[in-house]
């Protein structure tokens, strides 16, 4: 008796769907493996992230939890996470001839600190295990056959259908939700996605005067809501965007982009110390430093720019001397450091998002296979479904744990209908 030779088809070339695609094929051998990519280069996202060195992933060891990682999908990721995990990941790089270092905050890059390592390692892969990798090729539509195959349909017929037992959706993020239209004729459940990691920008104020600035610890909240977030926080030319920032917007992407990217942030400038505290601290400096002026005397983490600037919105003359500033003067500044209101107005558009909110639905699939509930041998991984995380390698993580579940569970019902 002959078997029959299996067709997998992947829908999106990036990181879960090259990923998936190895996997498949070493389990499946025999089988015909395609990656179907619309852009002209697979791995185009991989190649730039974190700063074109790659953060592939995170050691986890100082990690808040999964609910904090993940504000979307962070039950599945425990489960995917138990299957396949930042270790598994780090070894699979590691057999692969990649060397790996683990900085201070525990994020994980390539020691050649050059993302096209880990580009160039999963194409040849690919091309070692024998998938077909198909780049410019846009796939328009995806449908079910009756036999319970699937077809999928190119733009602007660049070449006839093509039809296969299992398809793999990894097309990634999509902001304007276009990317999720291959699905209609499917019916899935899709939450609509929004943008996610992105700064905001804070026009004509005063504050974009210190572009460049650090500030390693700061607070940050969107006044009448309760997403929060903390960590070192970037000042640029245009507002302000750093990881405080960028997990304040993971956090509140559906609130934030109801609302156009309009809120009052405010930003806690002394981290976690409370108004009552910081009081206590500009009390000791004024003891220590009577004479001399406010302005010369500050908190070294804030530098002396953005130190004047807050001043300045405290109502505090910076000539003052800290023993002229009275109770009330030291009151408004103390509440200017913990509670600093910055109206901002739009997102940074500087630079594409590299991860969106939203996709397809997770009651859409079974979460052991991430097979679609609804139909059979229709897969999702990665950024197209309702899953992101906030910075730190995390979404990377993901994309690998979802692309590795996706290709067993694939391969095992493959195997499983071709022995009957």
């Amino acid at each position: 008796m002959t078997t029959k030779i299996a067709h997998i088809a992947i829908i999106g070339g990036g990181a879960a769907g090259c990923f998936a695609a190895i996997h498949v094929k070493r389990l499946l051998p025999e089988a015909k493996v395609s990656v179907w990519e619309a852009g002209r280069k697979a791995l185009a996202k991989v190649a730039v992230t974190g700063g074109g060195r790659c953060n592939l992933t995170n050691s986890f060891r100082n990690a808040p939890s999964l609910e904090r990682i993940y504000p979307r999908g962070s039950r599945l990721m425990k489960r995917l996470l138990h299957t396949f995990n930042h270790q598994d990941v780090m070894r699979w790089f590691e057999q692969h001839g990649v060397k790996l270092v683990m900085q201070d905050d525990d994020c994980v890059f390539p020691q050649s600190q050059d993302a096209m390592e880990i580009v160039h390692t999963l194409l040849n892969e690919m091309r070692d295990a024998g998938v077909a990798l198909h780049t410019a090729h846009r796939v328009a539509a995806l449908t079910k056959e009756e036999t319970g195959s699937y077809r999928l349909r190119f733009a602007h017929n660049m070449q006839p259908d093509v039809v296969t037992d299992a398809v793999l959706v990894t097309t990634g993020g999509s902001p304007k939700g276009a990317g999720l239209s291959i699905l209609n004729a499917l019916h899935v459940d899709i939450v609509p996605p929004v943008p996610s990691l992105y700064g905001l920008c804070v026009p004509h104020h005063p504050i974009t005067t210190c572009s460049g600035l650090v500030v390693p610890n700061v607070s940050v909240s969107i006044r009448g809501a309760k997403h929060k977030a903390q960590g070192p926080l970037l000042l640029t030319h245009w507002g302000i965007s750093g990881p405080a920032v960028l997990k304040l917007s993971s956090y509140a992407a559906p609130w934030l982009s109801e609302r156009v990217f309009e809120a009052p942030i405010i930003v806690n400038w002394m981290g976690e110390l409370r108004d009552e505290d910081t009081l206590h601290m500009l009390n000791d400096m004024a003891l220590q430093h009577p004479q001399r002026q406010v302005a010369h005397v500050y908190p070294p983490h804030l530098g002396s720019k953005l130190w004047c600037i807050l001043l300045h919105e405290s109502g505090v003359q910076p000539t003052r001397r800290w023993a002229e500033m009275g109770a009330k003067g030291m009151r408004r500044l103390a509440n200017t450091l913990t509670a600093h209101c910055l109206p901002a107005k739009g997102r940074n558009r500087h630079k594409e998002e590299f991860v969106t909110c939203g996709g397809v639905a997770l009651s859409n699939i079974q979460p052991d296979t991430l097979e679609c509930r609804a139909h059979a041998g229709l897969y999702f991984a990665g950024e197209v479904l309702d899953v992101d995380a906030i910075t730190g390698g995390f979404n990377l993580q993901a994309a690998w744990s979802m692309g590795y579940v996706a290709a067993q569970n694939i391969a095992k019902k493959i195997r499983k209908q071709n022995s009957i």
